[in-house]
């Protein structure tokens, strides 16, 4: 394994060109491809929802949930309980985040990233199991979507690792290519799948097809492949991650067995807020309040419950660096980048986990049979690729300047994007709407990638070194929450008959962070000038 350099001060321009950067450099690089997987992973019930959606309406025997959803002839009903597992994966990556923030202080960065790979490969193998089995209860997808949330929790981690390797001055760039090649992974899970899932690929341990007949004829899909093909590609990465990457001397973690057991420490306790949340997102479908109202409340909840069991629940060799750590609680701006990185990363983390589904709900019927393995992955690909541009232009212009604009356009966009689903769910051909959509939402991700860039690329100017690390963990992690909102409130929606309504209600909250933004960055005379 590669060893913890005696010196680490990459502040220095002659430590940086002189060591620094070749090491910075490999972690970069090993990092980028297990947070991609980490991603591919947390986000595929997208993906998965939607195959089992189609083989279920070909064959209402096959992954009928009728303890769940009642009665199966309801199609509005089954579209909206599959939404819960996607909202599940979502909920438990971001409680994830919320440990993972402050892991590579007490963990170590190479320690972090390599158990995060290997804690992957459990729920990839366990859900293509299970996915072999029609018959497969609906609450074991839902422990296994919890277990995949990993994969989300790992960005807060990667993203605070790599902030320490690179200067403040190329910070931008570093950040916006891991963060944006990272977030990748769901495109490229998104283009994958569908090709995989078409194909024996793993012989007799893959297991056999389901064999359906649709309007496009009989067709033979290993829905089990959409988790199984992580497995191997995972098991790789971790090794690499084990032998090339870095711990950093600044980050005390001890040795290796004990950091390790930091971690799932750390990792166990997020879990009991997971467990906390899950359970009480089931429980809320049969509280007597809105379906809007019980789903914050499950956040707040779950959010207030993990924080308050890594607060009290820890040795005492974790306590005093995690404390010191919970001193960005009392910064304000650390509330309010929270608010606005939502905007940014939560939409784009969102809508990727929601967009294959509702792409589906909105727009395919049974006369159109509109295909959409070839578009769906191109919105999400265009938000991750084009985060390093956010950075890069954050560099030259000014955080605070791009996240304006940007805002202004997305809050436009999503108000076009919710037209649209009005006049198609409204017309007897909504795939002529479907283009039009497609271009809009293009249009949307790109606003959250460049946003994503341009707000991360603001903490290491608004922060101190030793808070900016923290702070971009713990904004990452509220955001993520963006993977559990959307898709329930666009299940919500769906079953209302509403869609639109929530692309309406996304675009008001992106207008309260124009006014946040610019009254403390972005104006002249500002509170901070970043």
């Amino acid at each position: 394994m590669a060893a913890t350099p005696e010196r680490w001060d990459v502040e220095d321009d002659a430590f940086w060109e002189g060591e620094g950067k070749r090491i910075a450099n490999r972690n970069l690089w090993i990092s980028i491809p297990n947070l991609l997987c980490g991603f591919s992973v947390w986000l595929y019930w997208g993906m998965i929802v939607k195959t089992m959606q189609k083989i279920h309406f070909a064959n209402p025997d096959l992954f009928a949930f009728s303890d769940w959803v009642g009665d199966t002839a309801d199609e509005t009903a089954y579209k909206a309980l599959l939404y819960t597992l996607p909202a599940v994966a979502g909920l438990a990556g971001a409680t994830l985040r919320i440990p993972n923030s402050f892991m590579i202080a007490i963990c170590g960065g190479r320690n972090v990233i390599f158990m995060t790979t290997v804690l992957l490969i459990i729920p990839a193998a366990a859900a293509g199991f299970a996915l072999q089995n029609a018959e497969t209860p609906f609450h074991v997808y839902i422990v296994l979507a919890a277990l995949s949330g990993v994969g989300g929790g790992a960005f807060s981690s990667s993203m605070s690792n790599i902030s320490f390797f690179f200067p403040k001055r190329v910070q931008g760039l570093a950040l916006g290519l891991n963060a944006g090649l990272g977030n990748a992974g769901v495109s490229v899970m998104q283009f994958l799948i569908p090709i995989v899932i078409t194909r024996s690929i793993f012989g007799a341990l893959g297991g056999a097809p389901y064999e359906i007949t649709t309007a496009a004829g009989a067709e033979q899909i290993w829905l089990q492949n959409a988790a199984l093909v992580w497995v191997p590609i995972m098991a790789f990465l971790a090794v690499l991650a084990w032998l090339l990457m870095n711990n950093l001397p600044q980050h005390p973690c001890g040795p290796t067995p004990f950091a390790i057991f930091k971690y799932l420490w750390l990792q166990g306790l997020g879990f009991v807020g997971v467990v906390v949340g899950v359970g009480l997102l089931v429980w809320s479908r049969s509280w007597p309040v809105p379906e809007l109202v019980s789903t914050f409340i499950v956040l707040v909840i779950t959010v207030l419950v993990t924080l308050a069991v890594m607060k009290w629940c820890t040795p005492r060799a974790i306590q005093e660096p995690l404390h010191a750590q919970f001193a960005i609680f009392k910064n304000k701006h650390n509330w309010i980048m929270t608010w606005l990185y939502v905007m940014t990363f939560g939409s784009f983390i969102g809508y990727s986990n929601a967009f294959p589904k509702l792409l589906q709900d909105v727009f395919v019927t049974e006369q159109n049979n509109l295909s959409l393995a070839a578009y769906i992955w191109i919105g999400p690909f265009v938000g991750a690729l084009i985060r390093p541009v956010g950075g890069w232009l954050s560099d030259r212009f000014g955080g605070a300047k791009v996240t304006q604009w940007d805002t202004w356009i997305m809050v436009f966009s999503t108000i076009a994007a919710g037209y649209i689903v009005y006049l198609a769910r409204h017309s007897a051909t909504p795939e002529k709407y479907f283009i039009p959509f497609l271009l809009t939402f293009i249009v949307l991700f790109a606003t959250t990638g460049i946003g994503n860039g341009s707000t991360f690329r603001m903490i290491p100017i608004i922060f101190e070194k030793a808070q900016a690390g923290p702070v971009l963990g713990w904004t990452s992690a509220i955001a993520a929450y963006g993977a559990y909102l959307i898709p329930k409130i666009f299940g919500q929606q769906i079953k209302a008959g509403t869609p639109e309504y929530a692309l309406y209600g996304f675009a008001l909250y992106y207008a309260t962070c124009l006014w946040v933004n610019w009254y403390y960055y972005a104006r002249k005379n500002a509170e901070i000038e970043c």
